[in-house]
């Protein structure tokens, strides 16, 4: 039996460092952390006793607990081996509390890879935990629930409930707002870009065209036509050329940010799924651990990686190079992400893995590569017909391609020009134009977000750390919280003018393009603007960057022991709840109403406004405008119209749902647009359209073949005593129904070819379960006692209670079956305190 007990967070991490160590360790994982601040109705910090954090361990993990606990009795040590940053901090700590060890003893070791030698060092240099440390993150953890907690309560009390807010996700959402409206505001404007086409010999003595450029910009088709014609006749020469050396340097090696950057911009992969490889990769043994702010490489990398470069390459191409982390603040792991093994040049279990490996090989191997050196060529070009005016043609040559030969750092910048070679032109030379044209060209207003762009600018503005992007990103693209949306939509069509001298004549043609089609980038929704607005007006500070920024220096400041935790909490809550009380009092429902006009036909006012469902609708009438008992007339917007920019004419176009479309098997079909989103009505069957549909381009014929799928659909796959089993796909996923019964689908079953026999055999399991899920059942209460998973629990509504203790045990379902109903509503009133109020309705003629 193993004498000391190693505890990592997770099962792989755990299985890979096993093989490395003797005998005399057993490790076990924590799968995570184990304990966390207490959900449900409680705050989860008592903020009158010092900001006291309520841990509690949840459910999910009683198992593991118990596991470690015991493997902790048999064992004469518990050494400790999370990851070397905040978090990783934090769970070693949580682990002493719950497992009852000295956490001014316990050994804890440190690692930035998992591999043989590094394993068997931190193993040779244990060190104590790091209270300053744990101390940082829990005053985030404390502070971001008390934020969220209270913010997240004015939202569902003044513009919808089931909303969220944070101090990190907030920031983030209203980066992305502010963006949207920058592109809204921005006016585009034409001008004129001139390129001329010269022909000249090449070295070889062939004629070959290259491209100038006029410097000026004419702002109109007339300028830019009279430029033109001043060319007529005139000739060209050279009257000026500069060579100019240049370099380029590599990029570092990747932190966590710039790995999401690039990772997203090269391989398509959203910030998520770049951390849970890398997370996979890390865990393998494959790369260093992968957050970290830090550029900086061990003297064992740069030894290995300057030998991967001169094996293949040759020592010209070798240059070490020592990159200084541009954040000095960095308090995550100390070393840049690498591979733990550079003279491996892939590897991963799949698709995924391997190209996100290559990626970091290549950059990092690349990081310890000579310069790219290039001559950049700069040839000014006079008119003899303009003296003040030239032509500017530009050339780079790739003298020594350095690390280019292995890797080039990608950009957001979709029209960056890549310049070829010029000929070889003299001063004096005199040059022949084949052909002038004026191109008309649209300024552009600055690029939407995408994932990428977003970190990037989150971390230019100091907010959020390595641990935080990913997860930030996720939460304000979750859908039912529908702040963002990471869309590719369909641009519009424009025209453009083109002025061509060839030959010494102008001729005018027109050419079409695309203008605003995008690609994955990110797109603020109505309700993540209205949101965005209400909390920038009630909570200026928090919404600011540099305070939010600033909050992460003090989280800094008390990692390094500078500053008490509590007392920073307490600086910033005292106020801040102060503000959430007068908000709550004194703030208007937040709608984002926006008045458009008057509708023609009733002279009523038409304006957009977000529903309580969380929906934009659109209204006519409103106040007094309507007569008693009257209700406004709604519609719902069409897909990709927002609140801020549907015009009136937009607006009233909504109303045209739902409109009949004709007739099928003798009975009407039309499409219209409910609660549920816009659908085909037959009969009395409604038929939800498929997602991104748009109801008013729905045809009859393609009404017909939704409805005709749902015939399909719809037919018996068999029968059970006597009653017919149908099948469909709902909000949860695939399912069987029989009678009044829904049995959801397994995985491991081909929906597609779901036999009779294989839906019965689900339908008899759900029947079998249902039937030992009671211990007691009030149906005419909405009041059960079920077997959950750690015992019986009252299920009242929607809310699950724990049963009191008996003698300070658990509550056998024996004990439970014995229970009142009285006693049960007792237990519900001390968990949800007035639950059985009855309100009473307001006396007629007035107001509830």
């Amino acid at each position: 039996m193993a004498k000391k007990l190693l505890i990592v967070e997770s099962p792989a991490k755990a299985k890979t460092i096993e093989k490395y160590l003797g005998g005399d360790f057993a490790v076990k994982s924590s799968y995570g952390h184990i304990r966390d601040l207490e959900k449900g109705n409680d705050l989860g910090v008592d903020v009158d006793n010092g900001y006291k954090p309520n841990y509690v361990v949840p459910a999910d993990k009683y198992k593991t607990v118990k596991e470690l606990k015991e493997a902790a009795s048999r064992s004469e040590e518990v050494w400790l081996a999370t990851d070397e940053d905040r978090e990783g901090e934090a769970i070693s700590w949580h682990l002493c509390q719950v497992l009852g060890l000295d956490e001014r003893t316990t050994k804890r070791i440190v690692f930035h890879e998992i591999t043989k030698p590094a394993i068997q060092r931190a193993v040779q240099s244990p060190r104590m935990l790091d209270l300053d440390v744990v101390n940082a993150q829990q005053a985030r953890r404390v502070l971001d629930r008390l934020v969220g907690w209270e913010l997240s309560g004015l939202l569902w009390k003044k513009v919808k409930g089931q909303l969220s807010a944070g101090r990190v996700q907030s920031v983030a959402v209203k980066l992305i707002v502010e963006r949207e409206r920058e592109i809204q505001q921005f006016k585009t404007t034409p001008y004129f870009r001139v390129t001329a086409d010269f022909l000249a010999k090449n070295s070889q003595g062939k004629t070959v065209s290259f491209r100038a450029e006029s410097p000026t910009r004419f702002d109109n088709g007339p300028d830019a036509e009279t430029f033109l014609k001043k060319c007529v006749g005139a000739g060209f020469k050279v009257d000026h050329i500069e060579v100019k050396p240049t370099r380029r340097r590599p990029a570092p090696p990747f932190t966590t940010s710039t790995l999401q950057q690039e990772a997203s911009r090269k391989l398509g992969m959203s910030v998520n799924r770049t951390m849970s490889v890398a997370q996979s990769l890390y865990e393998q043994g494959l790369i260093t651990y992968m957050r970290t702010d830090s550029t900086n490489l061990s003297e064992l990398a740069l030894q290995s990686i300057g030998a991967e470069v001169i094996k293949p390459f040759g020592p010209r191409y070798h240059h070490e190079r020592r990159f200084k982390t541009k954040n000095e603040s960095a308090q995550e792991a100390h070393e840049a992400i690498r591979p733990t093994y550079a003279e491996n040049p892939s590897a991963g279990n799949n698709r995924d893995e391997q190209r996100l490996y290559e990626l970091i090989w290549k950059r990092s191997v690349a990081s310890q590569m000579a310069d790219a050196e290039l001559e950049k060529t700069t040839v000014d070009i006079g008119i003899s017909t303009q003296p003040g005016a030239k032509l500017v043609a530009e050339g780079e040559v790739l003298k020594f391609d350095g690390f280019l030969k292995l890797y080039l750092e990608s950009t957001d910048d979709e029209e960056e020009e890549t310049q070829g070679m010029l000929p070889p032109l003299s001063v004096g030379q005199a040059l022949d134009l084949d052909a002038m044209t004026a191109t008309e060209r649209y300024t552009r207003p600055p690029a939407r977000y995408t994932e990428a762009g977003l970190v990037k600018k989150l971390e230019e503005l100091g907010i959020g750390r390595p641990s935080t992007y990913a997860p930030t990103i996720t939460k304000i693209m979750e859908a039912n919280r529908g702040y963002v949306v990471r869309d590719s939509r369909p641009g519009e069509e424009r025209i453009f003018q083109i002025l061509t001298l060839k030959n010494n004549e102008i001729k005018k043609t027109s050419g079409k393009e695309i203008t605003g089609a995008t690609k994955n980038v990110l797109y603020p929704s109505d309700m993540g603007m209205i949101v965005c607005d209400f909390l920038d007006q009630h909570f200026r500070q928090i919404m600011d960057y540099g305070f939010t920024a600033g909050i992460e220096k003090r989280f800094d400041d008390i990692a390094e022991g500078k500053l008490d935790w509590a007392k920073m909490i307490d600086g910033f809550y005292r106020p801040f709840h102060q503000t959430v009380e007068k908000t709550l009092k004194e703030a208007d429902r937040a709608s984002g109403e926006r008045i458009l006009g008057t509708d023609p036909e009733t002279g009523r006012t038409v304006l957009v406004r977000m529903s309580s469902l969380g929906k934009p609708v659109v209204q006519i009438g409103s106040g007094e405008e309507l007569d008693k008992k009257e209700k406004p007339r709604y519609a719902n917007l069409k897909p990709g119209q927002t609140l801020e920019t549907v015009s009136l004419e937009e607006a009233l176009a909504s109303f045209a749902l739902p409109k009949t479309l004709g007739d099928h098997e003798g009975q009407e079909v039309s499409v219209g647009a409910g609660r549920f989103g816009p659908y085909v009505k037959f009969g009395d069957t409604f038929i939800s359209l498929p997602k991104g549909e748009d109801p008013f381009d729905v045809t009859l014929e393609r009404a017909v073949q939704l409805i005709q799928a749902r015939q399909e659909a719809d037919k018996p796959l068999g029968y059970f005593e006597n009653q017919p089993i149908t099948k469909g796909k709902g909000r949860f996923g695939p399912f069987v129904k029989w009678t009044d019964l829904f049995v959801n689908i397994p995985a491991r079953y081909n929906f597609d070819r779901l036999t009779e026999k294989e839906a019965i055999e689900l339908i008899q399991a759900k029947i079998e379960k249902e039937a030992n899920r009671y211990i007691q059942h009030w149906p005419e209460e909405n009041i059960s006692i079920e077997n959950g998973r750690w015992g019986p629990v009252i299920k009242f509504g929607k809310n699950f209670i724990q049963l009191p203790r008996v003698d300070g045990a658990k509550m056998t379902a024996d004990q439970a079956r014995s229970l009142e109903l009285a006693d049960v509503k007792k237990v519900i009133e001390t968990e949800i305190p007035g639950a059985f109020d009855k309100k009473k309705a307001p006396a007629k003629g007035k107001k509830a």
